[in-house]
């Protein structure tokens, strides 16, 4: 049974304040706004498609954990970069009104890694504005790291549209911060997998990772005891976000759908359940059928009062997942799957017919159920003009490639490897645009419109409307 937090109205006020400061997305309510079992909820907000929904099946929802809390030197916690009311990731708008309410001091405003360079000039208004400009307009952070020993390239040159001097690391990467809910369904954790390696469990590496981020972004000159990490990770690993209602299909969970965050706290997952390559532990084949949300939608019941407008929209939705599961196209080009040799032993040819849940194949998630860096193309300076350009050179066969990012390469020193990321967990994905890693996309039309460019898809204007219906909805 979902467990639910009923703090005292002035302390869950000041909670809901320390989540989504004041004049932010609109609060639905933690305790009026009921799921269908008619236990209360614990976090609604509005979002840009209708509201989006977190409950916690851990515990309560308090000031005390020390998510919350400033561990560190600058003012920050997690809270500051996972923001309930974005998914618990940020957005541009949601930052842009923390930087007029706060004259750009807010903690999230920090020249360690929230500045487009380090040593960024913020000595006036005019000038934060400036050296805030990527977490501004798409909630990038950014991520120093530096070439492995022994890497396959060298980073031979960088053109960087901010003129920075030189970073302290080989390359200043410019990433989203990934959401702190739905972490049950995760196979690796961080875009670039650097928290996770082949003997941890998830558990483990948010450990890791919750230290990391509080020695890093938090600047804090201690570790965190056991207990602060334990407590953590137990808090963000009881999260489930989705969105629970639409504007324009109305609540998510009626006429026999099954959206919202209570039915996806339920669903079942474990590591490689689904896969593709034949990396089911318990040998079951691959279902392209990953979404069965909206399956009760597709010969949908009309909405209370006869509403037909809200019919017209869920059967959208229906049919948008209807094309997200089926819709079949061709695969090729992507580093990390065609081509490759898996421990199955399953070699995937250098073209393939698939659908999205070839590659988005956890029930009901979204994400890969086992770890599954690709390179789509998501990197290619085109795709990202507003970034860097580093130009990578292999140091046996001389090959040149220019990234925005070279991905998963940075921790394995693989050429292979360069602008692999993982696919993150696709639930709540109104409330927290920009898409991918270096918010190239703005809206999820923007995301629908690169996938259906760069595989060929044809999709017609009918079926991306649904196919964003569909996606608007999760």
């Amino acid at each position: 049974m979902i467990n639910s937090f009923r703090l005292p109205r002035v302390a869950t006020m000041l909670c809901l304040m320390f989540l989504v400061g004041a004049g932010t997305m609109k609060v639905l309510g933690a305790d009026e706004d009921r799921n269908d079992s008619g236990a209360a909820a614990n976090l609604t907000f509005s979002d840009p498609a209708g509201a989006v929904r977190t409950v916690n099946v851990n515990g309560t929802l308090g000031l005390d954990n020390p998510f919350f809390q400033e561990i560190g030197a600058n003012g920050r916690s997690c809270a500051s970069c996972h923001r309930a009311d974005s998914a618990w990731s940020i957005t541009p708008q949601e930052v842009q009104q923390r930087f007029e309410r706060s004259w750009g001091l807010d903690p999230i405003f920090r020249t360690n890694d929230g500045s487009n360079c380090e040593r960024s000039n913020v000595s006036t208004l005019s000038a934060r504005r400036a050296a805030y400009s990527l977490v501004l307009s798409r909630g990038l952070i950014r991520v120093g790291l530096n070439v492995p020993s022994g890497a396959e390239f060298v980073i031979e040159s960088v053109a960087d549209p901010y003129r920075c001097p030189l970073p302290s690391t080989d390359a200043a990467l410019y990433r989203r911060p990934l959401p702190s809910t739905n972490l049950r369904f995760l196979s690796g954790v961080m875009w670039d997998g650097r928290e996770s390696s082949s003997t941890t469990t998830i558990e483990e590496d948010l450990l890791h990772q919750a230290n990391d981020a509080t020695r890093g972004h938090a600047e804090a000159a201690r570790d965190l005891t056991a207990g602060e990490a334990r407590r953590i990770v137990d808090f963000e690993m009881g999260l489930f976000t989705a969105q629970v209602r639409d504007d324009r299909a109305g609540h998510l969970t009626a006429a026999g759908a099954a959206g919202g965050p209570a039915a996806l706290s339920q669903q079942r997952f474990f590591m490689g359940i689904n896969d593709p390559v034949l990396l089911n532990p318990t040998g079951a084949p691959f279902d392209p059928n990953v979404f069965t949300i909206f399956n009760g939608w597709a010969r949908p019941r009309g909405a209370s009062d006869d509403d037909e407008d809200a019919t017209r929209a869920r059967q959208a939705i229906a049919r948008g997942q209807t094309i997200f599961n089926t819709k079949q196209f061709t695969i090729a080009g992507v580093a990390g799957l065609n081509g490759a040799t898996f421990a199955s032993g399953v070699t995937v040819p250098a073209s393939i017919t698939g659908t999205c849940t070839l590659c988005h194949d956890t029930p009901n998630a979204g994400d890969h159920s086992m770890k599954a860096p690709l390179n789509i193309g998501i990197a290619d300076p085109a795709r990202a003009p507003y970034l860097p350009v580093y130009t990578l050179r292999n140091l046996t066969t001389h090959q040149i490639i220019h990234t925005t990012d070279p991905g998963r390469a940075m921790i394995t020193g693989k050429w292979a490897d360069i602008g692999k990321f993982k696919g993150p967990v696709l639930r709540g994905l109104a409330a927290r645009a920009p898409y991918f890693h270096n918010g190239s996309a703005r809206t999820l039309e923007e995301a629908a419109d690169f996938y259906d460019t760069r595989f060929n898809i044809g999709l017609s204007a009918r079926e991306k409307a649904d196919l964003v219906a569909f996606l608007r909805a999760l």
